[in-house]
């Protein structure tokens, strides 16, 4: 399972840091960033999610208000939003 952040699409209201400690608040940017990710396009970054934090990462792609964070099964399907 993989986790894909259109940090583009980030307005910034840091939901997913409160749920997901992957994701750091950059108050510079103005936008939350994903640690240990790697930019597959423009702003958007992807990495797979540890079993035992699939929890947190679906609730952080649950709560974004602007649907920047998607949960990618190794299907390649999407579950999240």
């Amino acid at each position: 399972m993989r986790v894909e952040f259109d940090r583009d699409t980030c307005i910034g209201i840091f939901q997913c840091v409160d749920e997901w400690d992957a994701f750091q608040k950059n108050l510079d940017a103005g936008k939350a960033d994903l640690d240990g990710a790697e930019e597959t396009d423009d702003d958007v970054f992807v990495r797979e999610i540890p079993e035992d934090e699939e929890f947190d990462a679906k609730f952080a792609a649950r709560v974004c208000p602007v649907e920047a964070i998607r949960i990618i099964d190794d299907d390649g399907e999407q579950l999240i939003p």
